[in-house]
């Protein structure tokens, strides 16, 4: 009996000693157990308090949008600046500046690549990069290029996409392309009534100065008009031109209709846009601000395509109820043929690139 309590006694004791000294017997593993590697751990909420984590500093980025908000891209910069608040939880601000007040995509696109950080991003034209180097982007403002949405779209998702959205970046031009979008099929519109492609010549028209467009007009035997988008209006008013070109949308929206109420839908290129951000601003964001911008960018892309169509259709049937003379062209041959020399002209040492563009035809 005293054997017996003796080993009680002495249990307890060791018992006690281990407690006193801090030790204590590991678990058994259950089955084969591998320590994680780094990349397979997780860090606990007490490891990822929001103080361990600096927050990411606040930036406002300035976008400059030469249509009201109500457009198709105005409600597409409004969705994506939406969209950067979201992911960001607040901490980017997209800060747009529509209705052109700070001048036209030519204007925007001098400040941005001078430099100086008053313009970060900008909803522009792709043709808008041909007086800037852009021979890539040439290519998508060709006449007769894109068949229909879909074809632009095939184009916009497919591997060409990233290479004509960077060629500003890469040939130093200081901005860089994050997402394309459309505005619809561009067609004219005239002070005077018109029926088809004849009626067209001797007319001085609106264009922007670029190659394409001034080819283009030309090649319709009228007379290519550089004037700024913002006086537009005021030059259709006055005679200064005697028509322009734009999609449904930005017609309507622009008051243009009351200056120039015929439009024949001759469908001669697609709207295709992108949106840029200077070098300058994407070198000063952080890697997670950059991803967002990214991510948004696709967002709105996909918003964009969503309502394009839509929102082209309803607008055209508002000008028919409105009484704008609407002329359809149900063969485009005429048009397209009128136009080879300007495709050719403008497609020199890029005839295999424009190739593959055309092959994204479904």
């Amino acid at each position: 009996m005293k054997k017996k309590i003796l080993s009680v006694m002495l249990a307890m004791s060791m018992v006690v000693l281990t407690t006193a000294c801090g030790l204590k017997t590991p678990d058994a593993p259950s089955g084969n157990t591998v320590a994680p590697s780094q990349s397979d751990v997780t860090p606990s909420s007490a490891e990822n308090k929001p103080s361990d984590t600096p927050a990411e500093p606040e930036v406002t980025l300035v976008y400059a949008e030469v249509n009201p908000l109500d457009t198709i891209v105005g409600q597409m910069a409004t969705a994506y600046a939406d969209k950067v608040a979201e992911l960001s939880g607040g901490t980017m601000k997209i800060d747009i500046q529509a209705s052109g007040v700070l001048g036209s995509e030519n204007d925007v696109l001098d400040t941005m690549l001078g430099g100086g950080g008053t313009i970060d991003m900008s909803r522009i034209s792709a043709f808008a990069l041909t007086s800037y180097g852009g021979e890539k982007s040439k290519l998508l403002s060709l006449p007769y290029t894109f068949v229909n949405r879909e074809h632009f779209w095939a184009f916009a998702t497919s591997d060409l996409a990233e290479e004509f959205l960077l060629e500003p970046h890469n040939n130093g031009s200081g901005v860089r392309g994050l997402f394309y979008g459309e505005e619809g099929f561009r067609h004219f519109f005239t002070r005077k009534e018109i029926s088809g492609m004849k009626d067209l010549s001797g007319m001085k028209l609106r264009v922007s100065n670029d190659p394409v467009m001034n080819g283009l007009v030309e090649s319709l035997g009228a007379s290519a008009t550089v004037v700024s988008f913002n006086e537009l209006y005021s030059a259709l008013q006055t005679g200064v031109v005697d028509g322009a070109e734009q999609p449904i949308a930005n017609y309507k929206s622009n008051a243009f209709p009351e200056v120039a109420p015929n439009m024949i839908l001759d469908g001669h290129t697609l709207g295709a846009i992108q949106v840029i951000i200077t070098d300058e601003a994407w070198d000063s964001l952080t890697a997670e601000q950059q991803n967002i911008l990214i991510e948004a960018g696709e967002y709105a892309s996909q918003f964009n395509k969503q309502i394009s169509e839509n929102a082209e259709n309803e607008v055209l049937d508002q000008l028919k109820a409105d009484g704008v003379k609407i002329v359809e062209v149900d063969d485009v041959s005429e048009w397209q043929n009128a136009v080879k020399g300007v495709i050719e002209e403008n497609t020199k040492g890029q005839e295999d690139l424009y190739q593959q563009i055309l092959d994204l035809a479904k």
